[in-house]
């Protein structure tokens, strides 16, 4: 099987947030820097279509980003985000990128892979940008492997400190996609309680484990294991997408977890495991949070070693 894929379009450089804004370029460059040591993979940069960011994103919210973008906007009306004239770009190539990861990893190009993209995802609904988030890349992600390689049933699983609602509102009632995530409550978006489980052909799709800030790896990982892995075995998923967002590291600016890098290591061989059990080894981990520069650096070099091992 060939090996891990990891790739990269500086593009994301060109989303400009602004001085001091935690979501800055600089986390581009100190993601790559835990990928030193590790070869990088080559693929020709393409961004979403309309058409592909429209599985999971509304016309409507596509037409408002690009003319506010277009239109010289600082930040987006639907909510906390700030962009700049090339954001628009950079978003579209976010998601192109990891487009592009899912076909080497559907067509056994690689055994997996990993996208370092900015601007990030997760929070981004269907009809609105918001936690600095645009367009969902890991949800446009999923529906893309269900379309386009036939991967009917997927799995996001998500350990940013945040939690991922954009995610969970495009598939709450959806019946193809199981969203497991672990985050801190109460915290930003003020969403995730253990409730919120999809309805419709969703009921019991969304898994949702809150903890408080303090939380050390131990809990996460447990929650994992007890939680994650029966569900898996009943949905038996097809290929399996990570939203890693490292700002659950100890340390972040802006989270008050306490994993240690061993920790995220840990966390993606279980999922690589479920990976292995389940759909062939089909895993694409997107990069979402983290924002101590240094402690991005630790964490997506576990990673990054975990994912190759």
């Amino acid at each position: 099987m060939p090996d891990t894929a990891f790739l990269a379009d500086a593009i994301a450089l060109e989303h400009d947030t602004g001085a001091e804004h935690p979501e800055c370029p600089a986390r581009f460059y100190a993601a790559l820097e835990g990928l030193s040591g590790f070869s990088r993979t080559e693929t020709i940069p393409r961004a979403a279509t309309e058409d592909e960011l429209a599985a999971c994103h509304t016309r409507d919210y596509l037409r408002t980003v690009k003319r506010e973008i277009l239109g010289g906007a600082s930040e987006l009306s639907t909510g906390d985000t700030q962009v700049s004239p090339r954001s628009l770009d950079a978003a579209l190539r976010a998601s192109g990128l990891v487009l592009n990861a899912v076909d080497l990893v559907a067509q056994s190009k690689a055994r997996n892979a990993f996208c370092v993209v900015r601007p990030p995802g997760h929070h981004a609904t269907a009809d609105r940008g918001m936690g600095f988030c645009i367009f969902n890349n890991i949800a446009v992600a999923a529906r893309y492997a269900q379309r386009e390689h036939g991967a009917a049933r997927i799995l996001v699983a998500d350990w940013d400190v945040h939690h991922g609602n954009g995610t969970q509102d495009i598939f709450y009632s959806d019946g193809s996609v199981l969203f497991f995530s672990t985050h801190q409550h109460p915290w930003y978006p003020g969403t995730g309680m253990p409730d919120e489980c999809g309805d419709g052909r969703g009921e019991g799709l969304t898994i949702n484990r809150p903890f408080p800030a303090g939380t050390a790896g131990r809990a996460i990982l447990d929650a994992f294991r007890s939680t994650l892995e029966p569900a898996a075995a009943s949905f038996r998923p097809e290929m399996i997408f990570i939203s890693a967002g490292f700002d659950s590291r100890r340390d972040d600016p802006l989270g008050r977890f306490l994993l240690r890098d061993e920790d995220f290591a840990e966390l993606t061989r279980f999922l690589m495991e479920l990976a292995d059990r389940y759909c062939g080894g089909r895993l694409v981990s997107v990069l979402e949070g983290g924002y101590n520069l240094a402690g991005l650096t630790e964490a997506v070099r576990a990673h990054a070693g975990a994912l190759v091992s």
